[in-house]
């Protein structure tokens, strides 16, 4: 797990091996089973996961109780609120384990001390952040303008290696439709012989 971040890491932010070494000390990892939650709503939140292994989720509860997830994050990918990990704010969200998992975690010091050991990590960290910024902004068009059928075709290309895993109500939840609806959408794609 821990040998699967490093490669991560040096291969996508330049970072060198001996650069790596000085933040080892910073990187924890953690073996989570299903259903555990990493983060609480009002907690703040002090660790951005990375997912070696299983998939995670952030989601917000609203007062009914229903859940609205903003994102999966799967095997390669990083998960955090960040809102909360950059300025120290109250969580809004939760985030817990949707399939077992294998996780690393590491808190603002790793970013900070990476940041001062190298200019590639801050290129690296500006440019995630650029393509969180813009993921969630074509995402709130989808979700306020797209109809549910384009909302459900959208996640299938972006999301393809991960549609399988998923129940249909979290994909639902996810696309902010009904199950319901989602079936309906489903059962048209089938008609016309769509195959995902």
């Amino acid at each position: 797990m821990l040998e699967q971040f490093k490669k991560y890491i040096i291969d996508n932010t330049g970072l060198s091996e001996n650069e790596y070494k000085e933040l080892e000390h910073l990187v924890y990892s953690l073996e989570a089973k299903k259903g555990t939650v990493l983060l609480k709503e009002n907690q703040i939140c002090n660790k951005a996961f990375f997912v070696c292994k299983g998939m995670l989720r952030s989601y917000t509860v609203d007062e009914m109780g229903k859940d609205h997830i903003i994102q999966f994050a799967s095997e390669n990918w990083w998960i955090a609120d960040r809102s909360s990990f950059y300025f120290d704010e109250p969580s809004e969200l939760f985030i817990d384990v949707i399939e077992d998992a294998e996780i690393v975690y590491i808190h603002k010091e790793f970013i900070k001390t990476a940041e001062k050991l190298s200019k590639n990590f801050v290129s690296f960290n500006t440019l995630a952040l650029q393509k969180n910024i813009r993921q969630m902004q074509k995402r709130i068009n989808y979700l306020l303008a797209a109809t549910a059928e384009k909302k459900y075709l959208d996640f299938i290309e972006t999301h393809r290696e991960i549609t399988y895993r998923l129940p249909l109500q979290m994909i639902a939840s996810y696309l902010g439709i009904t199950p319901e609806s989602l079936s309906r959408v489903r059962k048209e794609l089938a008609r016309k012989n769509f195959k995902p």
